[in-house]
């Protein structure tokens, strides 16, 4: 195998155990919501990740080419991520990092030139979350940075909006015309494996599986009073379902209206 397939297997392998180590209800999709701030002196090279990013679902970017320019970005941008330069006109990214950080905390790798071993150290050393030398790969840049993302924030469950309600995991609850139903364990679990893969059918083994562990043989029935209990917490109208679906013959399926985080209400 050769050093850059091994370097991208290595990427991939620590991404995987990442998803299942945390065992969390966020999704790709909620990452890619994320606002990341941009700082580079290379136009061109600005425009390839901005590329790259928005190629993969990213699409919250602001860019900024000075120390100056970041700062006043992120004033009004306030970014979740920060992707950053070393060498930059009127200063350096090191610098940059720390005045980033003194108007919130959120994660910064960076990306450039100087792949000295004391410039990493340097950056390590005053909190960065990862270090990527120029020239790299494009899906190595979008492995590091779905990592760092999952890794800063693991521990934000999203509210999921359904059409007559919100799912709010984090108190296990369901808020609906503004009052709270809280969800059993058993419901937050089929809830949670439907939403893992909202929009696309979950097979009643798998839901089985979700809420009774690894022997879900013969749980087919309780699955079904479950999901009409679940029906009643978040339809309107649930012997009419808008939200959570049957597919006859293989499963379930969750159908979401989009989803943003505590911070955002």
């Amino acid at each position: 195998m050769s050093v850059k397939k091994r370097r991208m297997f290595d990427l991939r392998s620590e991404l995987l155990i990442l998803i299942k180590k945390e065992g969390v209800l966020m999704d790709l999709e909620y990452l890619k919501k994320k606002r990341i701030l941009l700082v580079d002196d290379e136009q061109e090279l600005l425009e390839m990740v901005i590329s790259i990013l928005k190629e993969e679902g990213f699409w919250q970017i602001a860019a900024a080419r000075t120390v100056r320019e970041a700062l006043e970005l992120s004033d009004s941008f306030r970014p979740e991520l920060a992707v950053l330069d070393v060498m930059l006109p009127d200063g350096d990214g090191f610098s940059l990092m720390e005045q980033l950080k003194r108007g919130g905390e959120y994660p910064v790798l960076f990306l450039t030139a100087r792949g000295e071993d004391e410039d990493k150290f340097r950056g390590f050393g005053l909190g960065a979350d990862d270090y990527v030398v120029k020239p790299f790969l494009p899906k190595e840049l979008i492995f590091r940075i779905t990592a760092i993302l999952r890794r800063s924030y693991q521990g934000e469950n999203p509210l999921v909006r359904l059409r007559d309600c919100e799912i709010d995991f984090d108190r296990a609850g369901v808020v609906r015309d503004g009052k709270q139903i809280a969800l059993t364990a058993k419901e937050y679990e089929i809830l949670g494996a439907l939403y893992r893969n909202a929009g696309r059918i979950v097979t009643i083994d798998s839901l089985c599986e979700a809420a009774w562990g690894e022997n879900p043989f013969g749980y087919e029935n309780s699955l079904m009073a479950h999901i009409r209990r679940i029906r009643e917490k978040i339809e309107a109208d649930p012997s009419h379902p808008q939200s959570l679906i049957t597919v006859k013959g293989l499963g379930y399926k969750l159908i979401t209206e989009g989803y943003y985080s505590h911070k955002q209400k």
